[in-house]
């Protein structure tokens, strides 16, 4: 059965930093573009990472030269590094492919203080 498990969310200070993991079952994942995804309350879900199966990856303007993507397909595993961060990064972060699949995992909640 295909499922993604986010994990490593949690409460961290304006400036912090975390890092989010994201482990797909289904060997499928390992040759998909992967993507990590959030929904901030009243907002629509938006992409903000994504690596190819071949490491290349893309940022949304807004994390751009704070977030880094990573993935290790022998793990079918999709992290995300978040650096620098601002109470406008909050939210419930999912990881996908691209396109998604239409079982999305439960996500992990991270809040940023100011």
């Amino acid at each position: 059965q295909v499922q993604l498990v986010e994990s490593g969310g949690g409460l961290v200070q304006a400036g912090g930093s975390l890092r989010l993991s994201c482990a797909a079952s289904g060997s499928i994942f390992r040759f998909r573009t992967m993507g990590w995804y959030r929904q901030a309350p009243g907002k629509q879900r938006e992409l903000v990472a994504r690596i190819t199966s071949g490491g290349s990856t893309n940022y949304a303007h807004s994390v751009q030269g704070r977030f880094n993507i990573s993935r290790d397909n022998a793990k079918n595993t999709v992290y995300l590094q978040m650096n620098s961060l601002d109470p406008e990064d909050a939210a419930i972060y999912f990881c996908n492919s691209i396109p998604p699949i239409e079982r999305w995992g439960q996500g992990t909640q991270v809040t940023v203080s100011s």
